[in-house]
């Protein structure tokens, strides 16, 4: 990490001050309902099943995140996973932050948090994070090049999926892969 890295990288108690009254935690089981709830309120995501989100709280717990209210309630989450074939990649599949949670810094300060904690705990250790993002969708873009900017990475981008691709005859937008590295941590 270069000194400007270190300058940008977030402490702990930025992250906290950040938070206020909220923690961040590994998903459980039990949160699946909650997050699916959040995913559907937020308006903008691919909806997945149900069960796919009580799967994930199950399966992918070290590579997500979810922030808590005081009372231990859901109210944000980022979903994601190493890919098989890049250990050393973190693929962030979803991020949603309930409305009224928004616009206090929640989703970056997700996303810092896990990506040090995968990068801390991955055997192959975190050099490079991906996501995809639909053409339009300004949050994420703003999301994923301010965290590029506070890691001092680089930022490609390329059509992942093209709209043909998807079996709903034309309903969904492109998914353009955003990659970010080299991280160090």
């Amino acid at each position: 990490m270069t000194a400007a890295q270190a300058d940008l990288a977030p402490t702990r108690s930025d992250i906290a001050e950040k938070l206020g009254d909220l923690r961040l935690d590994r998903p459980q089981v039990e949160d699946g309902a909650a997050l699916w709830r959040i995913a559907r309120d937020s308006k903008t995501l691919d909806l997945n099943s149900s069960y796919s989100y009580l799967l994930w709280c199950r399966d992918f717990a070290d590579t997500s995140v979810v922030a808590r209210d005081s009372g231990g309630d859901p109210v944000g989450f980022i979903s994601g996973y190493l890919r098989p074939d890049r250990p050393d990649t973190l693929l962030i599949w979803q991020v949603a932050v309930d409305a009224a949670q928004r616009g206090r810094g929640l989703a970056a300060a997700m996303l810092d948090s896990l990506s040090a904690s995968v990068a801390k705990e991955s055997e192959s250790g975190l050099s490079t994070l991906e996501t995809t993002i639909t053409p339009g969708n300004t949050a994420s873009e703003r999301l994923f090049a301010s965290y590029a900017e506070r890691h001092g990475a680089s930022v490609e981008t390329e059509v992942l999926f093209d709209a043909g691709l998807f079996p709903d005859g034309g309903g969904h937008d492109p998914e353009v892969l955003y990659r970010i590295g080299p991280l160090s941590f």
